[in-house]
């Protein structure tokens, strides 16, 4: 049998001619990153190895993102740990106030991960860049802290779910209510530790900004990664973002899978992901009247351009509900200055929102959003579990920014196809 596409890409990283499910690899790295929160465990255990210097000061990125700008002292003290560490090692690869973004939107937006790298972040969501035909994953400290050391990795080969798209997103549709009916589909442990690799012509007409989405939340389905084949969108985007190569690989025809799931594009609808897992999904048309207290739109999962901007065409020129809060946060400073130049963040403000700089902030419940005692929060985020954004007795209902921007107009979960008609 072949060989599936992580398994091509594993392959050429640890010098293998076949992999199969199970083995276990020691695989070069391309990227080794972390943020406010994962990298001063992983800069302690790299200190007690005595090691003079990180294997590539270029392939070594830190991301301020979680608690920034710093929200209180212990978050000033995790940012300078990392700020003193690359300055010590003279390493570019420090984003902070002022030259930031939430990590997932600004790697590839930076051009920092293209087709066919193998990538690990201290961070759950690295999967994200499987949109680009990338390998990645989200590690512990301790193995980023070995990476930075060795720029290697060990990797359990994993086995795959290969998802044959067709057809193409109804309006008010996007790449978030796909992967929330794949969720409630498999279930949050349906694709544990394999990859879900997608193909097909439906994928094809997917945009890179649902790609993104669908490959983040591929954690929420325990999968090691999410990955897309490489198409003329992704070299397009490649071509402008990235000054490295991409290095192309393909699924071999005879590539073995654990299951292959056949999804029509065209008959998703949009989907809300009730508290308090990401699989408890219903489409909008099963919803009765659920009263939100808060809406936040942006994220690692949806703060890209093409979800601020299909937000803003729902609440330009209308005030959000009474009593609502609704918080709008762009990805990076390259999303947030387009936004601004292009008049969103005036029509958001006279609607009633606030707009942030990118942070992290609310999606973890570390602050600019945190939840109070029984509040409900509609959000573009990837996680609803208990606590998630605040008080235990908090409720979060994940939907896309369509959805959430159709019921802060409302005041409860809203059908975005009839704000738009």
């Amino acid at each position: 049998m072949g060989m599936t596409l992580s398994q091509k890409i594993l392959a050429a990283h640890c010098g293998a001619e076949k992999l199969e499910a199970g083995q276990l690899v020691l695989c070069d790295l391309d990227r080794v990153h972390g943020n406010d929160v994962t990298c001063p465990p992983a800069i302690r255990e790299f200190n007690k190895m005595g090691l003079p210097d990180v294997f590539d000061k270029d392939k070594v990125t830190m991301v301020m993102d979680h608690f920034v700008p710093n929200k209180d002292i212990k978050a000033a003290e995790q940012c300078k740990i990392c700020r003193d560490f690359c300055r010590e090692h003279t390493m570019d690869g420090f984003y902070d106030v002022g030259r930031m973004g939430i990590e997932h939107a600004l790697l590839p937006e930076s051009g920092l991960v293209v087709s066919g790298d193998v990538t690990i972040g201290a961070d759950s969501h690295t999967c994200t860049y499987g949109a680009l035909g990338a390998f990645s994953t989200g590690v512990g400290s301790t193995d980023m802290a070995f990476g930075m050391a060795t720029g290697k990795a060990w990797f359990k080969v994993p086995s795959a779910i290969k998802f044959e798209l067709s057809g193409s997103l109804s309006p008010s549709v996007s790449g978030k209510d796909v992967i929330l009916h794949i969720i409630g589909m498999i279930g949050v442990d349906g694709a544990l530790y394999r990859s879900m690799e997608f193909t097909g012509e439906g994928a094809h007409n997917l945009s890179m900004s649902d790609r993104f989405t669908i490959c983040n939340m591929a954690i929420e389905a325990g999968a090691k990664n999410g990955i897309f084949e490489v198409d003329d969108k992704t070299l397009e985007y490649e071509k402008e973002h990235a000054q490295r190569e991409p290095k192309i690989f393909h699924a071999d025809p005879d590539a073995e899978y654990d299951e292959v799931i056949k999804i029509n594009l065209s008959e998703i609808k949009p989907t809300v992901a009730f508290p308090h897992l990401p699989e408890n999904t219903h489409t909008v048309d099963e919803i009765g009247e659920v009263k939100i207290d808060q809406v936040v739109i942006g994220s690692c999962t949806n703060g890209l351009y093409d979800d601020i901007k299909t937000a803003w065409e729902i609440i330009k020129g209308h005030k959000v509900a009474d009593g609502l809060r609704v918080i709008i946060i762009p990805a990076t400073q390259k999303v947030y200055l387009r936004c601004l130049e292009e008049g969103f963040i005036k029509d958001f403000i006279e609607a009633g929102c606030i707009v942030s700089t990118p942070t992290c902030g609310p999606c973890l419940g570390g602050y600019m959003g945190v939840l109070a005692h029984g509040e409900r929060c509609i959000s573009t985020t990837n996680r609803n579990f208990v606590g998630r954004m605040g008080d235990p007795t908090s409720e979060v209902y994940l939907a896309s920014p369509a959805t959430a921007a159709a019921s802060a107009l409302a005041g409860v979960i809203s059908d975005p196809r009839e704000a738009t008609k």
